[in-house]
């Protein structure tokens, strides 16, 4: 059995993880980071004060195992958001009637498997004994419009384990029976934000993964607390970056992503959204280290195929460039680029003369100390988006021929 860890955001990994997972003899674990604040999940952080589980449970909705009794139901749980229009009181009344054991149907479905039904119970109750409690100090109504119902399970299953995200997780995992492993990045609750190169404040994940210009972000930080806009504002950029710089967090990765990399016998770094799904998790101080440090691991950085609205001006070059930065940026460390990947795997059809496809500038990725291979990674219906069938089958190849070290 070989041990795969795969460093990825909620849906970079979308082809990857499902072949991964369906291939024999892989043991997959997904590392995460949990700093996402859009939609529901922004609601969910901001009224139990918690990390984000929407990448997480994402991630989770791939590994649910399809010969399951409940797998159709559990599937319609991950997938489920109430409505723009929804009735709040409606909302609450049917979940607390489900809590209650008065209702056997959460969202419409009916668990068979009576751990199943059971946990989610117990979580939900924890969910709305919260947040009433909550509501009555802060004298704010949570709203449920496009809400997640597993925004709502994980917040109450992260009061039922002590505000441990980790241990919730973790327990989710397990009830549900997953074909692999989700795990975040760290258990402490920071707050993701990015300063542009022009001087431009963004002030949250959601901003970051909402930006639509082709001026570059300078740096992300992580903060204890968001700062306030109308006064940041005002400050000029040397001081907005002054003040950054020494109110970034140290965020240490959690001991069980430390050991889940040290065990690896490949450590994949997926395609996805850089700022606001990947850099913020190289960040965590111990990711590189544990990462360096694991000697007979085969490292893949996998760049991606269609342009982002975070990175539009990126060519193939700069996402290796961006992950070697932040990684050497999390422990202070200045590593060679080989302790950290042994190839770049780059995507042939990204020379079509098409803006949403990341351009191959070859002659910047020969001036790097790393092999790169390119060749046609892409899906058959040349959607910008990876095969993960073709990923894996280039990567077990080069696992074959790697030279390990014992």
């Amino acid at each position: 059995m070989l041990n795969v860890a795969v460093i990825n955001g909620g849906r970079g990994a979308a082809s990857l993880i499902p072949s991964l997972l369906n291939a024999p003899g892989l043991q997959v674990t997904s590392i995460v980071n949990a700093y996402d604040d859009g939609k529901s999940t922004g609601e969910i952080r901001k009224f139990f004060g918690m990390l984000g589980p929407s990448d997480i449970r994402k991630v989770q909705e791939l590994m649910l195992p399809e010969d399951h009794k409940d797998y159709a139901a559990c599937l319609h749980l991950f997938q489920f958001r109430y409505s723009q229009d929804i009735d709040r009181k409606s909302i609450l009344d049917e979940l607390e009637a489900y809590a209650q054991g008065q209702d056997n149907k959460i969202t419409g479905v009916v668990f068979q498997s009576a751990l199943i039904d059971g946990s989610i119970k117990a979580f939900i109750n924890e969910f709305i004994v919260s947040l009433r409690l909550i509501e009555k100090i802060t004298k704010e109504e949570f709203n449920f419009c496009d809400c997640s119902i597993m925004n709502c399970i994980y917040a109450g299953a992260f009061i039922y384990f002590n505000r441990n995200i980790e241990a919730a997780t973790i327990a989710i995992d397990k009830l549900f029976n997953l074909k692999g492993s989700v795990l975040a990045t760290n258990i402490e609750d920071k707050k993701l934000v990015a300063l542009r190169e022009n001087g431009q404040m963004l002030y949250s994940e959601a901003e970051i993964v909402e930006l639509r210009s082709n001026v570059k972000i300078e740096k992300i930080y992580l903060l204890d607390q968001y700062v306030e806009k109308n006064n940041f504002d005002q400050l000029s950029f040397d001081d907005k970056r002054s003040f950054l710089e020494r109110h970034h967090c140290f965020v240490e990765v959690s001991p069980a992503v430390k050991n889940a990399l040290s065990d690896a016998d490949i450590i994949i770094f997926s395609s996805g959204t850089q700022h606001s799904s990947l850099y913020p998790s190289y960040l965590s101080v111990g990711l590189a280290r544990a990462i360096s440090e694991n000697k007979r691991a085969l490292k893949i950085f996998i760049t991606n195929i269609g342009a982002d609205y975070e990175s539009p001006s990126y060519k193939a070059s700069d996402f290796i460039k961006g992950a070697y930065r932040y990684l050497k940026l999390s422990d202070g460390i200045d590593y060679k680029i080989k302790d950290l990947f042994s190839y770049n795997l780059v995507n042939s059809s990204n020379n079509k003369a098409d803006e949403t496809y990341v351009q191959v500038d070859e002659d910047e990725l020969k001036k790097i100390d790393l092999p790169y291979i390119i060749d046609n990674y892409e899906s058959s219906d040349n959607s910008g988006k990876h095969d993960g069938s073709k990923l894996l089958k280039s990567i077990m190849g080069l696992y074959e021929s790697f030279d390990k070290v014992v």
